[in-house]
């Protein structure tokens, strides 16, 4: 879950735009990154299935008649398991490779560079979204093959709120990378917000054991209202609206602020 040794490529281009072939240049520099980060690749990919495989043991035998016509598996532990791809990708992967770029002063290199360092930000979030991508699919078709699973009753519901989850974590994970003055600091942040969101969220149990105010707070911070939205997207119903408000707030607030605050130093 940090960087590797490998810096990015300066490419030539205007800081207006990059030709195609800068573009390529930047992604292909992170997509190995990425790869040869081990922990920060097989981590939020073995996971999820990890949380997909128990719900899908433990609730076998579990008819869909309380759940929409929906498994547990399906209704539950396909959002489950996409909340946990896309909250470690954002805010725990993310933000270590963006503050380690900056501790070891790639994006003040490239300040002076005619790509410039916003490129390889563009560039890192292409590559964080191709993980994203990449583990649902292999969530859904482990999903489908080992136990079953349908596919959402409401397909663009479900594209649409992983798209605005990806976009709100991501947002977030900006935000943690502005703020931490170091790669462990971010590594640390990251992860106290992705456990924490996902306690109140339903990753450790049925969040209707909590207490109401927090069962309540977890719904709309950005790992419940994932999985909120999700769920009803394989059930078929409409999202509530608070949710989704959730998740739009998270990504404008910690957008703005990503943007305020981010040290290219």
């Amino acid at each position: 879950m940090s960087a590797g040794t490998e810096r990015p490529v300066a490419v030539a281009g205007g800081h207006s735009g990059l030709p195609l072939a800068g573009w390529l240049a930047l992604v292909g520099a992170e997509a190995r990154m990425v790869a040869r980060d081990t922990s920060g690749l097989i981590v939020p990919l073995g996971l999820p299935l990890l949380i997909l495989v128990m719900v899908g043991l433990t609730t076998a035998g579990v008819g869909p008649e309380a759940l929409g016509g929906r498994t547990p598996l399906e209704a539950i532990g396909i959002p489950l398991a996409a909340a946990t791809i896309v909250g470690m990708v954002g805010v725990v992967n993310v933000p270590s490779f963006l503050a380690n770029y900056r501790r070891t002063g790639v994006l003040r290199r490239l300040g002076v560079t005619p790509a410039g360092p916003a490129p390889v930000l563009v560039a890192q979030g292409v590559v964080g979204f191709a993980q994203v991508v990449a583990g649902v699919a292999l969530a859904l078709v482990v999903a489908v093959v080992a136990f079953g699973a349908g596919l959402p009753w409401s397909p663009w519901t479900a594209l649409g709120g992983l798209l605005l989850a990806t976009v709100a974590f991501f947002a977030l994970g900006g935000l943690v990378a502005a703020l931490a003055p170091t790669t462990n600091s971010a590594v640390a942040a990251g992860l106290v917000l992705f456990l924490g969101t996902g306690a109140v969220g339903g990753m450790f149990g049925d969040v209707s054991a909590l207490p109401g105010p927090l069962a309540e707070i977890g719904r709309v911070l950005p790992f419940g209202a994932t999985v909120h939205v999700l769920g009803a997207a394989w059930r078929g119903v409409p999202p509530e609206l608070a949710p989704v408000l959730g998740l739009v707030v998270t990504a404008v607030v910690s957008g703005l602020g990503a943007a305020r605050w981010f040290r290219w130093e």
